[in-house]
């Protein structure tokens, strides 16, 4: 019996080989190459995945833990002979405890589907990195988003997990409290390993109360530059920011062609604030218009109702789908950095500028309330080379300002050779610590460290 009869033999119906589910699962969003799995297994339970591991312990055979596909660096492509572990069947919410502010879900439960059996009980968990991803690969990549600079990303909001190693042992790792000082942090550990480490198959999330008065803005600039500097402003003002989303000139000319809206097509600042009284957001507004205008708005909306505040972000969200869309038959690369907050504003300009000198076709777009900021980039075919030159020189020159390479989208494989720029001293101990965790190269090999 060759290995991937036996993995059937064990598993049944939760193992696929259809050349379509391959196909779904031998890519992932703006990576551009794809190499197919030998097989697809779709978990229900711990077990079933201790099962897999067992199998691949038997056969020397890899194994991808994968989420909602969400994930931008290759984290799922397989760099050979794999079989994809599919979390998306494990979707229980196993507890929700309101007087804890405690949630505790399968890997498969996204953040959207957790909020929406949260909303009747005040509560919501914050992470939002746009799409609807998993939980499990928002732990795995350690995700963040629109709401970080006020709540934190994944690191912030995971207090404990299990977890699922090589040799087929699952462990707990952390605690459902708010603080510890107990023992080694690895929970941490886990969460941005990206699947090398071990998979997660549990997670205890943190909750929090449903914001009471939400204030919500936009404000246009003449400038990326001018709208990075006023969102400076704003961080060092002390205001209650939730959300400080940048969006260039040329991303709000996608999201009115895609949308059929009428914003001005100018560098633009998407404004959220949570208040504890109606008071304050009134006196928050006036100081929030004052800022933005002293940094060169040359107009400032307000959105009023539930409906407009929806209206605002669907726009910020549905950016990448708006770009795609007006920009379409082509591969798109996504690149992410976070630099120094007094540095956003100087490479926010260089990506913006950089975008137009080497004639590519692509916008900027940003969390740039906590530094971090994207570009998007349409890939002509046979143009691949040019985009990457893009990529690096924005990488490169993140790490010169003291910057990252990557604030949420993680290493996978694109961004491998930037860990050792960005971590000399502390990538061979990485190195150790995956062949610790993972001596026989079985969880998800060619990612984030190579062992040798």
């Amino acid at each position: 019996m060759n290995a991937i009869d036996d993995l059937k033999e064990r598993l049944g119906g939760k193992v696929s080989t259809a050349e379509s589910v391959l196909e779904t699962h031998g890519r992932g969003e703006s990576y551009r190459e794809t190499r197919l799995p030998l097989a697809v297994v779709f978990p229900e339970s711990t077990e079933d995945v201790q099962a897999v591991m067992a199998w691949a312990n038997e056969h020397a055979i890899p194994v991808i833990a994968v989420g909602a596909g969400t994930s931008l660096e290759g984290q799922t492509v397989p760099q050979g002979p794999a079989v994809s572990l599919d979390l998306s069947k494990m979707t229980r919410i196993l507890q929700v405890s309101p007087e804890d502010f405690l949630a505790v879900v399968e890997p498969g439960v996204t953040y959207q589907t957790l909020n929406r059996t949260l909303r009747n009980q005040g509560l919501f968990f914050p992470v939002d990195p746009g799409a609807d991803a998993s939980l499990g690969g928002m732990a795995g990549t350690n995700a963040s988003g629109t709401t970080t600079v006020r709540y934190g990303g994944m690191h912030q909001n995971v207090l404990a997990l299990e977890v699922v190693l090589a040799g087929g042992e699952a462990i707990q790792v952390g605690r459902a409290v708010r603080k510890t000082s107990s023992g080694y942090d690895l929970k941490d550990l886990f969460i941005g390993s990206e699947g090398t480490l071990g998979i997660i198959t549990k997670l205890s999330v943190k909750l929090h109360p449903l914001p009471v008065h939400v204030h919500t803005l936009r404000a246009f600039f003449p400038s990326v530059e001018a709208a990075a500097e006023a969102a400076y402003a704003l961080m060092a003002s002390g205001l209650p920011l939730a959300r400080v989303e940048l969006v260039d000139d040329r991303g709000m000319n996608d999201i009115n062609w895609y949308l059929g809206r009428t914003y001005p097509e100018l560098p633009a600042l998407f404004l959220e604030f949570h208040s504890s009284t109606r008071g304050g957001l009134e006196e928050e507004s006036a100081e929030v218009q004052r800022l933005v205008r002293e940094a060169g708005a040359s107009s400032v909306d307000t959105a009023v109702t539930a409906e407009e505040r929806t209206a605002q972000w669907e726009a910020r969200h549905q950016l990448y789908w708006a770009f795609t869309k007006h920009h379409p038959g082509q591969q798109y690369m996504l690149t992410d950095a976070a630099v120094p907050l007094s540095h956003m504003p100087e490479i926010v300009a260089l990506a913006h500028r950089l975008l137009t000198e080497m004639e590519l076709n692509g916008t900027v777009v940003g969390h740039v309330g906590d530094g971090n900021f994207h570009t998007v980039v349409a890939v002509a075919p046979g143009d691949y080379a040019r985009t990457q030159e893009f990529a690096d020189r924005i990488a490169e020159a993140a790490l010169a300002m003291g910057g990252t390479a990557t604030g949420e989208h993680g290493i996978g494989v694109r961004k491998k050779k930037y860990l050792a720029l960005e971590h000399p001293s502390s990538v061979p101990w990485m190195r150790e610590i995956k062949r610790l965790f993972d001596p026989k190269g079985l969880l998800n090999p060619g990612k984030v460290v190579d062992p040798k």
